[in-house]
């Protein structure tokens, strides 16, 4: 970082061979000379004190492992670019593996036992509030900031379900086994009860909160249209590209469908850095890739996949950490007070020492490719059918804020799978294919 700065000061400077009439040694102009030369022929970063904008890009399902495989084959260019500007970092998982207790996590940086988000089987609304993007709206004033969310996911990722109360008129109706519900009887009457999606509280808060895109191209094409509508406002984007969790889970891990979708990630990623810099606020702007969850090995699961990243130009990034840590480093460098936050946070800004007892970050010149495991296509478990995940509520544009949406209109469509796997551990209690997306 030492050289990083003198380069800066040597190229914003420039040097000549005298200084206020006095003649400097020979020895003095060479260094000088060095570090110029050096300056003008490095690409140079400036640390940002304090951010205009922020946009976390999230990778769903990319494992870290393969990151690093792709980084060492020159696979991954923008992850690359963003890291020589700041940081690349280790994430571990401590906890459930999967999408609703990954993003519901990194989008507050609060445990389980907070925001009741404990898996894609076991949820509720997180609590009003808690949120980066009603933080930031309270913040900064609603009227002064933007905070948007382009969402790739259908489902536990970006849906907006209310909680619901069904009446079963039937014993086969209370037979069924639905995800994340449970039966309650009143008066004799039996009702299931399924709680509202992890987002429900916070989407209100939002511009635009819009989901359901799927592929990556529909994803980073609406994110340009709203960077360049949104282009004169500070804001803090939400961009999340779901082809690496979906090709991880019909293909594997090791797959080169899989490999193809990271590629694709980066590629749009890539397009949303030119585009800022082509609007003029690059500069002005931090970006933090990440993941929700990593991918089993060479599998088409993630029940065991701990093991994720962070890459950044956020050259003040200087551990590696763990899920929770993504939001306090955001609102950290917004330039919140985090120790005002109730209930306190369980992460911890990754620009500050943390509890984490490996502390660093990883070069990208040391990422080296392994070799690929074949994988046998008759063993890999075959990805079930699930029904559509509320298709028809995938778009949410709030031009003055979104009232909050009424309870009464709620559909009696399951966002999860239909049925929990009995057998499945405790710690993950929905792991049937479709709630392990």
């Amino acid at each position: 970082m030492i050289f990083v700065l003198l380069t800066v000061k040597c190229h914003e400077k420039g040097f000549t061979t005298q200084m206020k009439g006095k003649k400097m040694s020979k020895k003095i102009v060479f260094i000088l000379a060095v570090l110029y030369l050096m300056a003008v022929t490095s690409p140079t970063v400036q640390a940002v004190e304090r951010p205009q904008n922020i946009i976390l890009v999230g990778w769903d399902g990319a494992q870290r492992n393969h990151i690093y495989e792709c980084l060492g084959r020159e696979e991954l260019p923008s992850l690359k670019k963003l890291a020589s500007e700041g940081a690349l970092v280790d994430i571990d998982i401590l906890g459930v593996t999967d999408t609703k207790a990954g993003w519901s996590q990194i989008m507050t940086g609060y445990n389980p036992a907070v925001t009741g988000v404990y898996s894609n089987g076991r949820y509720q609304p997180v609590p009003k509030g808690l949120s980066i993007f009603e933080r930031l709206e309270k913040h900064f004033g609603a009227d002064d900031f933007v905070t948007v969310a382009v969402i790739g996911k259908k489902g536990h990722c970006g849906e907006i379900d209310p909680p619901q109360k069904i009446r079963l008129d039937s014993e086969e109706e209370a037979k069924k086994k639905v995800a994340g519900s449970k039966i309650v009887e009143e008066e004799g009457v039996k009702y299931r009860i399924i709680p509202g999606s992890p987002y429900y509280n916070m989407y209100t808060a939002l511009e635009v909160w819009e989901f359901g895109l799927e592929l990556d191209e529909k994803v980073g094409s609406r994110a340009l249209e709203m960077l360049e509508k949104y282009k004169d406002k500070p804001f803090f984007f939400f961009v999340h590209f779901a082809q690496v969790d979906h090709k991880g889970h019909k293909h594997g891990e090791n797959s080169k469908e899989y490999n193809d979708a990271l590629i694709s990630n980066d590629l749009w990623t890539g397009k949303i850095m030119e585009k800022l810099k082509e609007l003029g606020l690059y500069d002005k702007t931090l970006i933090y890739v990440t993941a929700d969850h990593g991918f089993d090995e060479g599998k088409t699961s993630h029940s065991d996949a701990p093991y994720v990243f962070l890459g950044t130009n956020d050259p003040k990034v200087a551990r590696r950490g763990e899920r929770a840590d993504v939001a306090p480093t955001i609102l950290a460098r917004f330039g919140l007070d985090l120790s005002s936050f109730e209930p306190a946070l369980d992460g911890q800004s990754l620009t500050s020492p943390g509890k984490s007892k490996a502390v660093g970050s990883r070069k990208v010149e040391a990422a080296k490719p392994r070799k690929e495991k074949a994988v046998d296509p008759a063993k890999q478990a075959k990805p079930r059918k699930t029904k559509a995940e509320n298709p028809g509520k995938s778009k949410v544009e709030n031009p003055g804020k979104a009232k909050p949406a009424n309870p009464g209109k709620a559909q009696a469509t399951v966002p999860c799978c239909t049925a929990i796997v009995l057998c499945c551990k405790a710690s993950n209690p929905c792991c049937c294919q479709a709630c392990c997306q």
